[in-house]
């Protein structure tokens, strides 16, 4: 078949495909209030994060309740993955990736906590909540002071051993080159 006689009929599929989605008037456009559910997304450098705080003391409190059983006393290692530990291990033969060794940036953990912790009842603990959750993980890790508190602005402050330990998408290069 010609090239020709090919994107003549892949753009005849394309395009019964495409009017066959519309003719069962299947599902409906987001609204703005639920995209903005939805869009909570933190990057590198902070952008997203939200309003509120946590200690690392109230993080403590917050990660016996719900960490635990899955991530193991002072984040060892459970059921699940360990969070504390690793560092220097990434060039050895076998390296130990936890939040303290791998991880590039700490927005990254309050972003994954928010949205996917706990595992039981992801997206159940509020704002304040993960923070204080975010705080007690990086103390475990010697990232943060026991006495440590984090928000929006201080929480994209702390410097992750392995920061640069990734080849940046071009968009977040400056945001990973400026420290």
């Amino acid at each position: 078949m010609s090239s020709l006689k090919a994107l003549l009929a892949g753009s005849i599929l394309a395009g019964c495909f495409t009017a066959t989605a519309f003719a069962y008037d299947f599902g409906r456009p987001a609204t703005p209030e639920e995209i903005k559910l939805w869009d909570i997304d933190v990057r590198p450098d902070g952008k997203g994060l939200p309003a509120g705080s946590g200690t690392v003391l109230d993080g403590k409190t917050i990660y016996e309740e719900n960490c635990v059983a899955c991530h193991g006393v002072n984040g060892q290692g459970g059921i699940k993955d360990r969070l504390v530990g690793g560092q220097g291990t990434l060039t050895s033969a076998r390296p130990v990736k936890t939040v303290g060794s791998f991880w590039p940036y700490s927005t990254t953990l309050f972003d994954y906590v928010r949205r996917a912790m706990p595992y039981q009842a992801p997206g159940t603990l509020g704002v304040d909540e993960t923070y204080a959750v975010t705080a007690y993980i990086l103390s475990l890790n010697g990232l943060l002071p026991e006495t440590g508190k984090l928000d929006k602005d201080s929480l994209p402050k702390v410097m992750m051993p392995n920061r640069d330990g990734f080849i940046p998408e071009p968009e977040f290069r400056t945001i990973t080159n400026s420290k």
